[in-house]
């Protein structure tokens, strides 16, 4: 599944994904959602060592799911299918093998926010506002704002936004930790590249490992990235391939230390 309003690039070994929907401040409906995995996917089979994510126009990075594309569901549908699609989308973007860098380019709200706290890095350009609106509306942060967002920001920062309804200035945010790093209007892509070029001199490998042990560490699915790291450890080794030889030759294993 293909969405022409998430646009992938990729150059140099880097990915640039772009959410193109500027007249709507790039809120995701239900077919951005599902198409978000399958993109994730083509940036693993493309060996980049870099994801870039933002937006179009300079109003919005993320307006969060788009209140049309939900509103109308009963309240069983909207639980069972708007919250855990994202969920999964978001997961996968989460746990993406390659570093994520989210350019926050305009403002960063409700989902918005919980898509950049998938990221890895996060830049926010000087004019951006972020913040967590959605219990003005009713609503709770739906897509992890109330579990990854803590868990990346802090709960003290999550509470200020999410139950106050405070939204913090760039300059805030990064003070907070809610972003990394704050650059002038127009120049987040430009301060992205120069993480992307830094990344270029380090071993995709090594930081792929670094990444998911820093993930497990933060909660993100403890069990599968164990038996992930343990399933390549015994892919490599040689009781496998006796195993598997075995298998085809039709005879009992000889594993290491087996008696002859």
């Amino acid at each position: 599944m293909s969405d022409p309003r998430l646009v992938l690039s990729v150059q140099e070994r880097v990915a640039t994904l772009c959410i193109n929907r500027p007249e709507k401040l790039n809120a995701l409906d239900a077919d951005m959602v599902a198409a978000l995995p399958v993109l994730c996917s083509e940036v693993e089979r493309s060996g980049a060592i870099a994801l870039i994510l933002t937006g179009a126009g300079d109003k919005s990075f993320c307006a969060g799911g788009d209140i049309a594309a939900w509103s109308s569901w009963a309240p069983e549908a909207f639980g069972r299918h708007w919250v855990r699609d994202g969920h999964d989308a978001f997961d996968r973007l989460a746990r993406l093998s390659c570093p994520v860098i989210a350019v926050l380019n305009g403002h960063c709200l409700g989902g918005g926010l919980e898509l950049a706290a998938c990221a890895d890095f996060r830049i926010a350009e000087a004019h951006v506002r972020v913040g967590q609106p959605e219990a003005g509306l009713g609503i709770i942060p739906g897509w992890s704002g109330t579990q990854r967002a803590v868990r990346r920001f802090g709960a003290q920062a999550v509470r200020r936004m999410a139950l106050m309804g405070e939204v913090f200035s760039a300059d805030q945010a990064m003070q907070l930790g809610v972003v990394d790093q704050v650059c002038p209007s127009g120049e987040g892509l430009h301060a992205a590249a120069v993480i992307a070029d830094r990344l270029k001199s380090r071993s995709p490998r090594a930081s792929e490992l670094t990444k998911t042990l820093i993930n497990a560490a933060e909660g993100e699915e403890r069990e599968r990235v164990l038996e992930s790291l343990a399933g390549a450890i015994a892919a490599g080794s040689a009781d496998l391939a006796e195993g598997l030889a075995a298998f085809r030759e039709r005879r009992p294993p000889k594993f290491g230390g087996s008696e002859e």
